[in-house]
């Protein structure tokens, strides 16, 4: 059939315009104000669009806009939120850069809104958040990802509480992102090759504030019916459509914003979905500056970031040799490898034929920069790829740590908003880097924060009764079980909420473990406690699946009394719902497989407390004056043990500190216990894991020294590259003849603090020079182990050379008491190296 398309746009008058810029700028997202202009612009037209603003523009009648046009009321609140609009796009900003390099940042999903629904989780929020902060903060950073016509499932319960799955179309031309088109107005494309087809993806824009988004698309017309399809789901069909997907994000990404003419300074690849970016960038390079692989792997190495979120080595993205013969066999031609050192790019252990390509280990082998995304698991990915780094003691693994965090505007609700935008005064909007404007908190009386509390509690309750009403409905629920909906929850009852992927490690039925325990305190006359569970399972997990229905038959239980529910469907909308108007948040996952975590960043900044395991943001954030911890952060081998043990520690903090302390209400009826630890969470939260103290972070350790690193490559077109590549060739070649025969200290069996040790060290180079190598005293206490701990690094100087060695020496000053302990190693050195920290390139005595 052959059809001819065209797009219609609404007609909206003159005196309207500025709703198009608006509703097309995910800058609504975080702006209630804007919000509201669609909600009163037809609230019926709002829910039916699915608080689409895009969309609802072309749903409301031409006479509701002609009335509107002359409405002054209406007018005057659309002028102001366009002025805020146009304040923000000009003002002031954090980053002072004058550069036109740009931060590319890749990932596979991104949580902006409800309206652009190409998230599944906290990966995707998180990367949202990541793009929200980069616009407020004036970042030179552009995201890259995929936009998939039926982005992730929508989630459904059949009869039984079991979880179903359907795809809704997205019609992309009714959402807030727009075609990408060059100087004669035809759509950006690219394309890729992929085992001997063509694929062509066009570029679509999503604005973000300042910033933006460049999404690609395959399910257009030059593409076979097979091929249109890889952009069809989030996390969908299987792992040839997989790494179809991840070359398209990588490899087209890169093309796609060349097509756009952004030059490219720093790479960020956040999960190793996008690795393969890396060696389009090294292809670059060979094809325009006739580098080798390996001149061309040192002129991207140092502008390339590599953020890691996986705390297990099974949930790392690996391919079979099999796919890769497939789609990467002419790759390795192209790029001067044999086959198997091609493969060895992805394989912790390059002589293992039989090994999976990793892509986290393609990304860490071609990142100079790599980060976990809390404190706790910087230390297990440290552990974990460990033997990439053989011989260097774990706390030296270069990968590093920037915990995450979530985008205040974002995440709190608009009343506690409008709240503290009055008592922490107009600096809390316009300067949101200035973190600690939230001491400002014990501004705000108790009794004024209380009751905003309990009106997002209400609200919440107001909610989930709608929610349960349609779900039960849609079941096909008698009337009295619709009925059951209207009664289900209280507004003045403690609520605590679980709400997360139903992965089996996150534990989401804990709580059923004891259910004659679980029932006194659901049907406690005087201090009744309710639970709020909603969350999906990945459409191929039943583990996940059946913990759900799990928890929906017990909610069906005639003595819960409807004091338990379980929210199907959970979304960007319900989550607001849920961290605002929630009063606990649970999290009980199995530490340590919960890298992060954000959600209870979220609650927290809302004053609902959070009640977790030590892992992930918890392990760092607790203290006993925001929050409860379950357990003390042990970890168990037996996970039945570890099930029976802290279900029980999570009922004796219920029974024994969160319930009195919720209902220890004074003469004024007011949790004055709860209120303090309210305002702490707040303050802390806020000041510690805000979206912009995380960008900040990434900017200072990581996006300035790479930015630093491509303006210094680029300066000299790029040949220092060829001359560090040499070096380490050079270095590689020798490093079998490198050695350290001998240390030896003139330390007495005994010494006293502040006494001088001197170390000396005979070091064989072979045919380098003390030049190219830093010889290093590792020194510190002596472990029960025999190992060196909390070890400092102390240069050695060359003093002689006496044929083929070189005498090298070192004093330090004994300030600590107990076993202290001396080593000595070589590191290559080349002032070109981001680290000197090489996989295989290290020597010790």
């Amino acid at each position: 059939m052959k059809i001819i398309a065209h797009t219609v746009k609404p007609k909206i008058p003159a005196r309207l315009k500025a709703l198009e810029e608006i509703a097309h700028n995910l800058w609504l997202s975080w702006n209630f104000d804007a919000v509201m202009l669609f909600i009163r612009l037809d609230y019926e037209v709002w829910l039916q669009s699915r608080q689409n603003p895009a969309r609802m523009l072309g749903m409301v009648s031409q006479d509701r806009y002609e009335e509107l046009a002359k409405d002054d009321s209406f007018l005057a609140a659309l002028d102001q939120v366009a002025a805020a609009f146009e304040r923000y796009k000009k003002g002031e900003a954090w980053h002072k850069g004058k550069g036109k390099e740009t931060i590319a940042y890749f990932s596979m999903e991104y949580g902006l809104d409800v309206s652009l629904p190409i998230y599944s989780g906290g990966l995707g929020i998180l990367s949202g958040d990541h793009m929200k902060t980069s616009s407020d903060i004036g970042l030179p950073l552009v995201g890259v990802g995929l936009l998939y016509r039926q982005g992730y499932f929508q989630q459904y319960l059949n009869a039984d509480g079991f979880q179903q799955e359907s795809y809704p179309e997205n019609d992309w031309y009714n959402m807030p992102v727009s075609r990408c088109l060059d100087a004669k107005g035809e759509a950006v494309k690219i394309s890729v090759e992929m085992a001997g087809q063509i694929v062509v993806a066009q570029v679509w824009e999503a604005k973000i504030g300042r910033s933006s988004l460049f999404l690609l698309d395959t399910n257009i017309d030059d593409n076979t019916p097979e091929n249109r399809l890889i952009t069809a789901t989030l996390y969908g069909g299987d792992k040839e459509n997989r790494i179809r997907q991840e070359l398209l994000l990588g490899v087209g990404g890169i093309r796609a914003l060349r097509a756009l003419g952004i030059d490219i300074g720093v790479a960020h690849m956040n999960e190793g979905h996008s690795a393969f970016l890396a060696l389009e960038r090294i292809r670059e390079h060979m094809r325009n500056d006739g580098f080798t692989f390996r001149e061309a792997a040192q002129a991207v190495w140092p502008t390339h970031l590599f953020t890691t979120h996986t705390p297990v080595p099974a949930g790392n993205e690996r391919f079979g040799i099999d796919l890769m013969e497939k789609y990467f066999r002419t790759w390795a031609q192209e790029l001067g490898l044999e086959w198997h050192e091609f493969l060895a790019l992805g394989r912790e252990r390059p002589e293992d034929m039989s090994e999976p390509f990793c892509m986290t280990v393609l990304a860490l082998k071609l990142s100079a920069y790599s980060n976990g995304v809390a404190d706790l698991h910087g230390v297990v990915s440290r552990d974990m790829w460990k033997g990439l780094w053989a011989g260097l003691p774990i706390d030296e693994v270069p990968i590093g740590h920037v915990t995450n965090g979530v985008h205040p505007r974002t995440w709190i609700n608009h009343g506690l908003l409008d709240l503290l935008d009055r008592y922490f005064g107009p600096r809390f909007l316009e300067e949101p880097t200035n973190l600690d404007i939230w001491d400002r908190i014990d501004r705000v009386s108790d009794e004024e924060l209380w009751r905003t509390h309990e009106r997002r509690r209400e609200r919440l309750v107001v909610f989930a009764r709608d929610r349960l009403r349609k779900q039960l409905k849609r079941m096909g629920a008698s009337d009295m079980g619709l009925v059951r909906a209207e009664d289900a929850l209280s507004p003045n009852t403690l609520t605590l909420s679980f709400a997360r992927r139903f992965a089996t490690y996150k534990r989401g039925a804990l709580l059923l473990s004891d259910p004659d325990r679980l029932l006194k305190l659901l049907s406690d006359r005087d201090r009744p406690i309710q639970l709020i569970f909603a969350g999906k399972a990945h459409p191929h997990d039943l583990a996940g699946k059946e913990l759900i229905k799990e928890l929906v038959h017990f909610s069906r239980r005639s003595d819960v009394g409807s004091r338990i529910v379980f929210l199907d469907d959970y979304d960007m909308t319900m989550a607001r719902y849920l961290v605002s108007g929630s009063d606990v948040w649970l999290n009980t996952p199995r530490r340590p497989l919960e890298a992060s975590g954000t959600s209870g960043m979220k609650a927290g900044m809302n004053g609902v407390l959070n009640c977790s395991v030590l892992d992930g943001w918890w392990a760092e954030a607790y203290t006993p004056e925001i929050g409860w911890a379950i357990g003390k952060g042990e970890q168990y081998t037996d996970e039945d043990l570890q099930d029976e043990v802290e279900s029980k520690a999570l009922y004796d903090i219920l029974e024994s500190e969160v319930i009195p302390t919720f209902y220890e209400r004074g003469r004024d009826g007011l949790p004055r216990g709860w209120i303090k630890l309210m305002k702490n969470s707040m303050r802390e939260v806020g000041k510690q894991f805000a979206s912009h103290r995380m960008l900040m972070e990434y900017a200072e350790k990581f996006y300035y020294p790479a930015l630093d690193n491509y303006r210094e490559l680029a300066k000299g077109k790029f040949l220092d590259a060829k001359d560090t590549a040499a070096y380490l060739d050079k270095v590689y070649r020798e490093w079998p003849g490198v050695a350290i025969p001998e240390l030896s200290t003139d330390a007495k069996p005994i010494m006293e603090r502040g006494d001088k040790v001197t170390a000396t060290a005979k070091v064989k180079l072979g045919a380098l020079s003390s030049d190219e190598v830093e010889v290093e005293l590792y020194h510190g206490a002596v472990s029960s182990q025999g190992a060196i701990v909390d070890a400092e690094r102390v240069p050695m100087k060359a003093v002689k050379k006496s044929g083929e060695f070189v005498e090298y020496s070192a004093s330090v000053v004994c300030t600590r008491t107990g076993q202290q302990g001396y080593s000595a190693r070589v590191l290559p050195k080349h002032d070109k190296l981001a680290h000197p920290f090489i996989p295989g390139l290290v020597r010790w005595a």
